[in-house]
Formats: C-alpha cells, structure tokens, sequence
C-alpha cells in the first residue's frame, strides 16, 4: 500500500520536528535561581563558621556547591546602599557607571536628582538578557529599584515589594515623631518583634505585574513578607513542571533588613542574654565617619550598651533563620520540579550589615562585616562543598549566569564573569577591591590588608587583616607598615581612575 503525504501531513511533520528539536533545545538551557537577601553580614551562615545561628537550608546551598567568603559589594551613591547595590546588580555597571542610568533607579533616587537625564547611558539589563532569550523572567519581593526596569526585565511579577515597609501602630505616624521608624525606640514603646500589630515586614504593601505588561497598584497583604515571597516562588515553581521553557527567578528577601520581626518561635531560639555581642564591639565609633546620625544609627541607643547589641543580634539572627526556613521551602519546590539538577542557584546578599560592630549599626560604613556578604552558587558542573577565598564582587552574578547558560555578556556590563572560578576550572579574582560610601568614605583592601580613607575629615585607617580580621587596631602611624601604606595608596589612586571617582585624589 502506498503512502500519499499530503500538504497538510508535510506542514504536520515539518511542525513535530520543530517542536521537538525546541525542546531539546530547551532541555540544555539552564535555568537560574537567583536568591537574595538584604543586609545580611557575611558570618551568617552556621556551615561557614558561625555556630550561634540556625541555617539548615544555607547549609544545604553550602554543601551543594561552591561558597566565595570573599565577595564585596562596591559603594554606594546613596545614604540607601541597597539602592546602589542594587541598581549596580541588574545593569552589570561599577559605581560610578550605574548612576547615570537614572531610569533603573528607584523614586527616591529620582526626587534626589542623581545625575542628569542626559547623562544616562545604554544598559541592557541582567533580566533582559535571558527574557530576549526566551527565558521565563519571574520576580517576587524587594526591588528598590524603579518600575522601569521591571516591566522591561521581567515576563511575571508577583508581589514586588517597596524597600522598607513602615512600622506603626493605628494611625501612621509621621518620621519625624518615630526618629527609629522601622523599629520603634526601647524607650518610647515596647517592642515585640513578633507581634504583628507592628506591622512592617508584617504587613508588606505589594503590587503585580499586570495582564499590559505594567505594574498594578499597591496592595497590603497580611502576611510576613519572607513567607510571602516564598509562597510566589513556590508557585511558580509548581507550575514550571508544565513548562519546557527555561526560567530566570529573582527571588528577593526584606529579611534581615530592619524591622527584624519574626515569629516567636524564631525569636525564641536566641535568648538575649545568650547572645554574644561581637568581637569588635564598641558603645561609640571613635570619630563621626560622616553617617553617624543617618537613619539606619538611631536604631539603637547612643552609647550602645551590650543588652541593646544583644537584643538586636538576637532578633537579627532570628529574622535570618525564619528566611531560610522560606529558602528551603522553595529549594524543595525546585527539586520536586523535576528541575533541579539543570537549575544554577546563587544566594548573595546586596550588602552586610555592623549590628553593633565597630559602635555602628548599619551599612555606611568601611568595615568588611558591611561591604562584604555570603555569595553561595551550586549547580551543573559547580565543584560541592568547596569554599573559594578570592575577592569578588556581586555584582559578577550578572555575567556569571550569562556564561553558565550560554548567552552573550552586554559589551556595557562592567564586573567580570567568575564562570571559571565557579567551574573550578581556574581563574581569579580581584587582586584589589575598591569601595565608596558618597564623598564621605573610600577604601581599598587586598587579601592582607586595608586602607580606608575619610575625604572630609583627610583620616586614614589601615588595618593588618591577618593579624587583625575584625578591624581592631588601626595601624595607619605604625612606621612598620610604611610600605604598605604606600602601595595601598598607590592602589586606592588606581582604582580611582579606572572606576571614574572624581572626588579624591590621594596625597
């Protein structure tokens, strides 16, 4: 009997094909899993060192991969450093580069006139790259950068989340009558990081990526927003089971940013008096390093007494195990996916945070507890279990993902790829990192050392890391360190004019 292959049956077949051969394609394609909190330290994680906290499901990510303990993040424009860490995150472009693209920055930023609008340059940003490659582009939780971009980047948003939710009780007061207002002052009322009439991380007002391709209105939702954002993951997880496409998740924790509010249960499991204040602890900064008085420093009492350092790191380590409860709840979403093992799954932080280090509390400051943060990535051909100690910098997630899954890096991104690093396949990191908070603080370290340097009060700081990994004893007058000082100046002028910094130029 002869076959007779219609027109119809060719255009039938030529479309199988296709259709296969696509999802064979797919089926190479990795997918990425970005997940990031905010403010959190780089001693935060029990496998890496710390055993006064709680973090099964870092752990995990831990053992499943490779861990950086040397990642950075670069400065800050802003007295908000999640703004500027964040903005350098999804154009890939150093500190003094991601400023002008003033569209991507978040409304505060705009109000403040960063930089002019002619003075904006071309970016393609990380989400865009994979969404132009037929990625599923998927965001849920903290952005703090502007609408813009994520409505350019991302194909679904569920609950993206404003940087800092508002902490009251009825009526919304006003800033300037709750000087501490993601956390209520000891001393004006009492404060249970549990209860939710609190409200803050409690009641996070959130808003989703419309059917138009724009973003819908504000919402409230009663509900912690580390849960929260989990429950958006998860569900779209669940639903990635129906799909051959590859996905692009950015998946971005409030916690353990201020206010630290988490269940009691949470709480429970660091009694104060148990919690042990930090090795560098200090009740005052010995000189005002030009952000003493800024926001995130009132969020304790002047001097710091122990009981308070006590009571923040207790609840801050608490926030921190009730998101990684969160975190394995969408890890194993992943693995019930049936995705796991072609997924790439980074956890980083935009930034580390003092809670006491130093007589400090926040983030705008030189010290490594705050530039530096953990950076964790497993995946398909990541060595396991394995700790690497070259110095990087986040914002290098950008074009690392882009080369593990294949796709070109824009000409426009600024950080390096760490593929090789990752791979274990050689490769290395900075030799010298460089930071910046505004005009008010500038430093540059090596593997052995750091240089800090204050433009407005003309004060140096150098710190012998080895010998002193907490940043203890200043030794800038010690004639011993002559030589270093001199290269690490010699350094700090370098990396001035490549990254553009037109502010200083050191003596």
């Amino acid at each position: 009997m002869e076959t007779v292959i219609t027109m119809n049956n060719l255009y039938l077949i030529i479309a199988v094909f296709f259709l296969s051969l696509s999802s064979s394609i797919w089926a190479i394609k990795p997918n990425i899993l970005f997940i990031i909190s905010d403010d959190q330290a780089p001693d935060t994680i029990a496998a890496l060192g710390n055993k006064n906290i709680l973090t099964p499901n870092l752990d995990r990510l831990v053992e499943a991969g490779t861990s950086f303990t040397h990642c950075f993040n670069q400065g800050s424009w802003s007295g908000a450093v999640c703004v500027a860490s964040r903005t350098m995150l999804i154009t890939g472009q150093s500190v003094y580069r991601a400023p002008k693209n003033k569209a991507y920055l978040d409304q505060w930023a705009h109000a403040k006139g960063v930089l002019a609008v002619d003075e904006q340059e071309p970016v393609k940003l990380w989400s865009e790259v994979f969404r132009e490659a037929g990625y599923r582009t998927f965001l849920t939780g903290k952005w703090h950068n502007n609408t813009y971009a994520v409505e350019r980047g991302f194909s679904q948003v569920k609950a993206l989340g404003a940087g800092m939710y508002e902490t009251h009780e009825g009526t919304k007061p006003k800033l300037s009558e709750n000087p501490g207002y993601l956390r209520p002052s000891p001393t004006r009322q009492k404060w249970n990081a549990w209860d939710p009439k609190f409200h803050g991380i409690w009641k996070p007002s959130v808003r989703d990526l419309q059917a138009d391709g724009k973003m819908g209105d504000f919402y409230t939702v009663e509900q912690h927003s580390s849960q929260l954002f989990a429950d958006h993951a998860v569900e779209f997880l669940n639903n990635s089971k129906k799909s051959e496409a590859p996905f692009f998740m950015y998946v971005s924790f409030n916690a353990p940013h201020d206010p630290r509010q988490s269940p009691k249960s949470f709480v429970d499991r660091y009694p104060v008096a148990q919690t042990k204040i930090p090795p560098n602890y200090l009740p005052e900064h010995p000189f005002d390093n030009g952000a003493i008085s800024i926001r995130d420093e009132q969020l304790a009492p002047f001097p710091r007494t122990k009981k308070a350092i006590r009571t923040h790191r207790a609840e801050y380590y608490a926030i921190i195990s009730h998101m990684d409860e969160q975190i394995g709840r969408v890890l194993d979403a992943l693995k019930k996916s049936g995705k796991a093992d072609n997924t790439y799954v980074v956890f980083t932080s935009d930034h580390g945070l003092a809670v006491g280090s130093h007589g400090l509390m926040g983030k705008q400051n030189p010290y490594d507890h705050s530039i530096r943060m953990p950076f964790l990535i497993s995946g398909p051909g990541i060595p396991k279990n394995k700790t690497v100690r070259d110095m990087i910098y986040m914002q290098s997630v950008y074009p690392t993902t882009c080369e593990l899954a294949g796709l070109p890096i824009p000409q426009s991104v600024d950080f390096p790829s760490l593929k090789n690093l990752a791979l274990g396949k050689g490769g290395k990191g900075e030799e010298i990192v460089y930071g910046c908070y505004q005009d008010m603080q500038r430093l540059v370290r090596s593997q052995t050392h750091k240089l800090i340097f204050y433009p407005k009060l003309k004060r140096y700081q150098l710190f012998d890391l080895v010998k002193d990994p907490h940043e203890i004893s200043d030794q800038f007058k010690n004639p011993s360190y002559k030589k270093i000082k001199t290269e690490l100046m010699q350094a700090l002028n370098q990396k001035r004019k490549e990254l553009g910094d037109g502010l200083l130029s050191v003596p």
